[in-house]
């Protein structure tokens, strides 16, 4: 039988990449002369850290932006609200989310389910396994899957066998 696993991956390097694209551009962008902007990876975090609020929204839309060019989803990062961070400075934190944990597998699950499509999910450590008879209705519930709003993470095939 047909089947596949879904997962939720992030390869640091791109991130990496995106964040030193996005730095680039800030430091050649005239609204940013003289500013002291930064984007820095931190563990599995991004800060921004500016002057003012503007400046903190101008960076995420380029970090945004970056991220698109490079075939990131948006769905992948979570946006906190800037806060001080001292001498008159905002950070700004986003979260970077890999990995499918019980909930959202659990939300996968009951969506397959619903579909009504010939396919079965299970749960399993960080991965749900879709199977069914026939490959297009694997990839037709992928493609619900990947589209759907409830599902708040960025889904990527992986192991697929015939």
């Amino acid at each position: 039988m047909p089947s596949f696993d879904l997962v939720s991956k992030l390869a640091m390097g791109e991130v990496k990449n995106v964040l030193n694209m996005a730095l680039k551009q800030i430091q050649g962008r005239y609204d940013f002369k003289g500013s002291e902007t930064s984007l820095e990876l931190k563990g599995e975090t991004i800060e921004i850290v500016s002057e003012d609020e503007t400046k903190l929204k101008a960076a995420l839309d380029i970090l945004r932006s970056q991220m698109a060019k490079r075939g990131m989803a948006m769905k992948s990062m979570e946006v906190e609200d800037p806060k001080p961070a001292g001498l008159k400075m905002l950070k700004q934190v986003l979260n970077l989310k890999f990995g499918i944990d019980k909930e959202a597998g659990k939300k996968i699950n009951k969506l397959v389910k619903e579909s009504g499509a010939k396919v079965q999910s299970s749960y399993m450590d960080e991965k749900v396994r879709l199977t069914g008879k026939k490959i297009d209705d694997l990839q037709a519930t992928y493609r619900m899957l990947k589209d759907h709003d409830d599902v708040k993470i960025d889904l990527q095939m992986e192991n697929m066998k015939r």
